[in-house]
Order: structure tokens, then C-alpha cells, then sequence
């Protein structure tokens, strides 16, 4: 559906558009106007500022107080108002009707697909898939051919991905100034990670524990933002983090209302 001709307003044409640029600039700075200023912000020359501004006061929306001092009129607010409304209509159209209708996003082929052809979406491994068919909760339709494994884009979205978010499983490991990775059980580390889909390492101690459990972290500097998001794509994660970097990470999956418990691992 292509947007009203008057939702565009303001975006209508460049003069237009600098017109309501350099009068909000000076219902900002009023009564004293510097045309320098305003030139710097909106990038046009002053003298264009200054032909401008003698438009704006001919057709009644700035009022003249001496030289250097402006003032919006109530015509001119009025304008504002509704070039601003038009430009809301415009931007909400663009974001609703347009933006949603060619969003984007990459999956893996769980099939051979075809060009147009309508899938159907699930999350496997922290990953979003695309399988041939609609009889799942959420669908999409292919942009491109791609083979079974391929990355592949998908649009025109249906329905939801259901899953559940992951939950992450915390291991403290001390400052080696209180023991470091030598507090840490191995064996304790080596079982739970049997549990989980994902072992992420936060600092040296925490690595070297991992390590010496005989494991090779798949986020060897899991960071706070990579946790939380795996966890976010439905993944289980043992944290093993050092304890100077323990809140980063709680704080964060708290605040993305992400499940977590820290055990007592020590030896």
C-alpha cells in the first residue's frame, strides 16, 4: 500500500524540508538568532539561512525583532504542528507497512530450498532454521535457492518461534590471590558441562579451570553480552567466570530475565 501523498509533508521537496528545519532551529533559539548557527547545524550557507528567514517572515511564520532577534509566530507553530504530524504518519507508515514487509533475517536450510518458496521456522541450537513445508507455528518465505546447510535469507514472517530461553549455570572461581583455578573441583566442572550446551571461560582463572577439567570452552572470553545471548537463543551455558567478573554477567542476565543459579564448585 503506498502512503497518502501528504503523509510524505515535510519530505516533499528540499525547500520544504530546510523551511522546517530553520524554523524549529529558531523556535529553539529565540528571540536571539544566530544565522551562523543555525547555517553550522542544518548545513546550508548563512546567506541561504538569511533568504530563507525573510520567506519566513513574508509569510507571516517568524515575526522580526531587530536585527539578530526572531520569533516564532503562532502561524509558524501551527505549520510546525502539522509538518510534524505529517511526518509522523510518514515514519509510521514506513515502520509498520513498508520496514515489516522486507525485514530480514538469516537462517540455516535445514532442506533444499527454493526462491519463494514458504518454510517453516524453528531454533535449533541457538540457531534460526528454515525447513520446507508450513507445519510449524511460525513460516517465512525463502529469498534465494540454498542447499540443506547453507545460510539463507527469510522474509514475510508469520506466526512466532516458540522455544524456551536457556538457563545459564554459574561457576565461581576465585581471584588467585584467594587460590584461583586450584579451588576450583575439576571433576565437578567436567560434569556439569556434560549438562549443557555451551561452556563459556570469564577470565584467566576461570580458563585455566576449565582446562584443567580436561574441556575446551566454546566461549573461551564469554563475555557478558555472548552469555546472555546464547541463553536468549534457548542455549544452556556453564559460566565458569572469575569472581571480579562474576556481577557483570548476573547483572546482565537479570536484566534480560534470563534463569541462572551459581553452585559451589570448590574443591
Amino acid at each position: 500500500m503506498a502512503a497518502p501523498e501528504e503523509d510524505a509533508g515535510v519530505l516533499e521537496s528540499k525547500r520544504t524540508a530546510t523551511r522546517y528545519q530553520i524554523l524549529v532551529e529558531i523556535a529553539e533559539r529565540q528571540p536571539a538568532v544566530s544565522q551562523q548557527e543555525i547555517a553550522d547545524e542544518i548545513g546550508v550557507t548563512a546567506q541561504a539561512v538569511s533568504d530563507y528567514l525573510q520567506e519566513l517572515v513574508e509569510d507571516g511564520y517568524v515575526e522580526k525583532h531587530g536585527r539578530g532577534r526572531y520569533e516564532v509566530t503562532k502561524e509558524g507553530v501551527d505549520w510546525l504542528i502539522s509538518q510534524t504530524a505529517s511526518l509522523q504518519d510518514f515514519l509510521d507508515h514506513v515502520s509498520e507497512d513498508v520496514i515489516g514487509q522486507v525485514e530480514v533475517e538469516t537462517a540455516v536450510a535445514a532442506t533444499d530450498l527454493e526462491e519463494g518458496q514458504t518454510v517453516t521456522l524453528t531454533m535449533q541450537e541457538g540457531l534460526l532454521h528454515a525447513e520446507a513445508g508450513e507445519a510449524g507455528n511460525a513460516t517465512a518465505v525463502v529469498m534465494t535457492d540454498a542447499s540443506a546447510g547453507e545460510d539463507v535469507g527469510v522474509t514475510n514472517f508469520e506466526g512466532v518461534v516458540e522455544y524456551d530461553l536457556g538457563t545459564v549455570t554459574v561457576v565461581a572461581v576465585p581471584h588467585v590471590r584467594n587460590g584461583g583455578s586450584r579451588a576450583v573441583d575439576p571433576e565437578r566442572v567436567e560434569a556439569e558441562a556434560d549438562d549443557h550446551d555451551l561452556v563459556a571461560a570469564a577470565g584467566t582463572e576461570a580458563l585455566v579451570a576449565v582446562r584443567t577439567a580436561g574441556l575446551d570452552p566454546d566461549l573461551r572470553f564469554g563475555t557478558a553480552e555472548a552469555v546472555q545471548e546464547a541463553a536468549t537463543k534457548g542455549l544452556t551455558v556453564l559460566l565458569v567466570a572469575t569472581t571480579t567478573k562474576l556481577s557483570r554477567h548476573t547483572d546482565r542476565l537479570r536484566e534480560n530475565g534470563i534463569s541462572y543459579e551459581v553452585l559451589d564448585a570448590g574443591e
